[in-house]
């Protein structure tokens, strides 16, 4: 059984069961979260005996790190994980300096909130079964469902991986292979873990969930009322081009997916981030900018915008720095924030829909 899989009433439960007392229960939680243990022999408070238990009932480390692969500048790091099963998936460490302006999701201006930020992109899933024709793991297909445990060690790899530098974390997206919202109930577990107070205590607002726009997992995050960013990748301001380059619209139309994010918004008071990858020709033009701000018209929302990354099953090429500036200008002369994100990553396909095993995406 994974370590990582459990809450703290369950492993507080386990121990009851062991006849070990409950105050054990928080020394490990506190361990593996503020401490960052990943084996039994660090756990140095706890007797020998109960070590030894640990380590014949549990796993540890649910990740085996096959191959890193760092990006030229040295700002991007993109790791390639096994899982117990033989199953592949990969997540991003990417960091932004002081000069450098990533869009805050919270926020509509190109200005960070921090002095620097160490981002890390986590995967939910093992493929994906949305089958977006320009993103690399969804042209993989779906291999099956992250546990919570195997969603939460991933952060907590490069948690211990930055610590060496006397560095945290500072940003978590949920935006690398698979969606999110297929798999709600481990990473919304996953979230609740990396956010517990007596644990890692990782700020809620400073996670955002990426969704293609599944309605129903949409409006049940709003009902939750929390307080972890929500993006949406939307790409298209048409439903048959939409359709085109994402399945997903056959079964949730773009009204639906604007009347859930008007429904979220009214729930929570919280802004939405519209993704949107600008592929030259396709949806990139100032008529399809025009178009978006209509649908968009009146909701807190802020477009999230990047040139399309290349994949090798994708012809679809990426606009020009001319076109998205275009793009961008307007859409927010129609009153519609936008910001046209940094990319990161490429030469290692790291990017936003590069990610999709390192042997299938390089």
């Amino acid at each position: 059984m994974l370590l990582y899989d459990l809450d703290l009433p369950t492993l507080t439960d386990t121990l009851k069961q062991w006849n070990e007392p409950a105050y054990r229960a928080k020394q490990i939680w506190q361990g593996l979260y503020q401490h960052l243990y990943n084996s039994p022999d660090q756990f140095t408070n706890l007797p020998n005996t109960l070590r030894i238990r640990l380590a014949e009932n549990f796993n540890f480390s649910p990740l085996k790190s096959k191959l890193y692969l760092d990006s030229s500048d040295g700002q991007t790091r993109k790791t390639l994980f096994e899982l117990h099963d033989g199953q592949v998936i990969e997540a991003v460490l990417m960091r932004y300096g002081p000069e450098e302006a990533e869009p805050d999701p919270r926020h509509s201006s190109h200005v960070t909130r921090h002095s620097s930020r160490r981002t890390l992109c986590i995967s939910t899933q093992a493929g994906c079964a949305m089958g977006c024709v320009f993103c690399a793991t969804g042209q993989m297909g779906f291999k099956r469902h992250l546990s919570s445990g195997e969603i939460v060690a991933q952060v907590m790899v490069y948690a211990r991986m930055l610590r060496e530098e006397n560095l945290s974390v500072t940003n978590i997206v949920f935006m690398g292979m698979g969606e999110p919202f297929h798999n709600y109930d481990n990473t919304m577990a996953a979230v609740d873990r990396v956010n517990d107070p007596d644990g890692y205590n990782f700020g809620a607002r400073r996670m955002t969930i990426s969704t293609v726009g599944l309605v129903p997992q949409i409006k049940r995050f709003a009902d939750e009322k929390r307080q972890v960013n929500l993006a949406i990748s939307l790409h298209a301001a048409d439903d048959d081009e939409r359709l085109a380059i994402m399945p997903v619209n056959k079964r949730y139309r773009i009204d639906e997916v604007i009347e859930a994010c008007r429904y979220y918004v009214d729930k929570t008071h919280r802004r939405v981030t519209f993704e949107w990858a600008l592929i030259n020709g396709v949806n990139d033009s100032p008529e399809v900018a025009r178009k978006l701000a209509a649908r968009l018209k009146g909701l807190l929302c802020h477009v999230n915008a990047i040139p399309l990354n290349p994949t090798t099953g994708y012809s679809g090429k990426a606009t020009d720095r001319q076109r998205a500036a275009k793009f961008k200008e307007t859409l927010e002369q129609a009153g519609v924030p936008c910001t046209i994100r940094m990319k990161r990553g490429i030469d290692i396909a790291a990017g936003c829909g590069q990610l999709a095993g390192v042997a299938a995406s390089l």
